[in-house]
């Protein structure tokens, strides 16, 4: 333990310089706003900023895009909770209440939860992986495509069963993203399949697209199709802070979001989506105030979900470092920054070239600080965009929908998917079928195929591998509770 905390202080020295500070700075200011852009995401702003790292020194470098990375899931939630429009798909879950929140007039308060509860999870995540990284790596390894496969069936039901007023519906809603996420190029056959003979749906759908056009796009146009029947307050702003009630609520909802978003962050199991979707479904259930889910917002629904996406991001560093095994896109451009400059991230990266990861381990502290410090006195600055009036708002918001879409891909097609998408978002919102299981369904539906897939061949051919293994028979137990207990128990109220 004193050597950790010799070499943590070392990594302190290292990162503290007033060069790297500022690399720290100017990353966490530039992911901000890469956040609040829907479209780019930290990814690609990475990909597109690798050429530097011919020109600055490995650790000034890793400072930088960890600061963009960090940054990035910070200013997600901020078009999340104004806007609808979530900048990140780690961001898409904060959208469903915060948005709720912000036109109830509480965007100030959605807007501090979200920022201090990205701190909490973000240094408590941070000091785990400075003190249990290698512990939870080598658990993680154990972990096989029977478990993960698990996983998402978990997370399939748990989203499903808990949004929206129908099971049934959500579990259409469910296979609609399933289907969205079947496009394009099967993954290990490598045939095309389901494109209708469209070359652009060879490469897939973008999730942010369907993000976008669902909650971004179809806001928009169902608020301009039943303008008549929408509430006349969306733009009433009141104070810009969380008062003792909103404080008393957020505390262990952000406990239980670092809980649940860490170890999802150390297993590639689909990124900070799971986590997020199952903090959501944790703080309604738990929640005291079932009333404001899907009406005026429930504050939990913001605080929970934004500090399990934060956590999960810090924890995809412990597989990067310790075992070099990337957890998420980011994470794989990092490692491919770490091999321009001849690292090789695994076990021995902590002996070889241990000044680079204490330095980078301490900047996670001190980015955290940066970004709260940057985010927090600008609450009330951000607030103000909801005393817009709703028509150039909803005008604008479509104009940004279209620049960040286009920007993916430069594809005219792209923008006529997401009007289409933005259209059924509309029908869904207006027969009351939940949006943010079709995400789900698309984000995890490719990854669960490809886990099950290779469970049945590990397995012989037999689908026994997922009750033979201890780990996912218990989820398996898990997934069903979820799906028949709350019909037993309101049977027997019935009776």
């Amino acid at each position: 333990m004193t050597e950790l905390w010799t070499q943590l202080l070392g990594g302190f020295a290292t990162a503290g310089t007033p060069i790297n500070l500022l690399w720290a700075f100017v990353g966490c200011a530039l992911g901000t706003a890469i956040g609040v852009l829907p479209g780019l995401g930290p990814a690609v702003t990475v990909a597109m900023l690798l050429p530097i790292t011919s020109q600055v020194e490995p650790t000034a470098s890793m400072i930088f895009f960890a600061g963009i990375y960090y940054g990035a899931m910070y200013g997600g939630s901020t078009t999340s909770i104004l806007l609808n429009t979530p900048g990140e798909t780690g961001t898409m879950v904060t959208a469903l209440e915060g948005f709720k929140m912000a036109k109830s007039g509480r965007a100030g308060a959605a807007l501090a939860t979200a920022a201090i509860g990205s701190f909490v999870a973000g240094s408590i995540a941070t000091v785990l992986v400075t003190l249990f990284a290698p512990v939870l790596a080598d658990f993680a390894v154990t972990l096989g495509p029977p478990e993960y496969f698990c996983l998402m069936l978990l997370a399939f039901t748990t989203v499903s069963a808990v949004l929206g007023q129908s099971t049934l519906r959500g579990m259409t809603s469910l296979f609609v993203g399933l289907a969205m996420g079947l496009v394009g190029m099967d993954q290990i056959t490598a045939t095309v399949r389901y494109t209708a003979g469209i070359p652009e749906f060879m490469d897939g759908i973008e999730v942010v697209l369907v993000a976008v056009g669902l909650f971004a796009v179809g806001e928009v146009l169902y608020n301009a199709l039943y303008e008549g029947r929408s509430r006349q307050d969306l733009n009433k702003m009141s104070r810009v802070h969380m008062n003792r009630a909103e404080w008393r609520r957020s505390v262990p909802a952000w406990l239980r979001g670092t809980v649940i978003g860490f170890p999802f962050g150390t297993i590639p199991a689909g990124g900070s989506e799971i986590p997020t979707f199952l903090s959501y479904a944790t703080e309604r259930k738990l929640s005291k105030h079932k009333e404001e889910f899907g009406t005026t917002g429930a504050i939990e629904g913001v605080a929970g979900p934004e500090a399990a996406n934060n956590s999960a991001v810090t924890g995809t560093l412990v597989p990067l470092l310790t075992l070099g095994i990337p957890t998420s896109v980011t994470a794989a451009i990092l490692l491919s920054a770490l091999q321009n400059y001849g690292i090789q991230a695994g076990p021995q990266l902590f002996q070889t070239s241990s000044t680079l990861v204490w330095a980078l381990i301490a900047s996670l502290y001190i980015g955290n600080v940066m970004l709260l410090v940057l985010n927090l006195p600008l609450v009330g600055l951000w607030v103000k965009l909801l005393k817009i009036p709703k028509a150039p708002l909803y005008a604008g918001i479509l104009i940004f929908a279209t620049v960040g879409v286009y920007g993916m891909r430069q594809s005219a097609f792209d923008l006529y998917l997401m009007l289409a998408i933005g259209l059924l978002g509309v029908v869904m919102r207006r027969f009351d079928f939940p949006t943010a299981p079709v995400v789900v369904g698309m984000i995890l539906g490719p990854l669960a195929e490809a886990h099950m897939r290779n469970a049945v061949a590990i397995g012989g051919g037999q689908w026994s591998v997922f009750w033979e293994r201890p780990i996912s028979l218990g989820l398996l137990v898990v997934v069903a509770m979820i799906l028949v207990l709350p019909r037993v128990l309101k049977w027997r109220r019935r009776a």
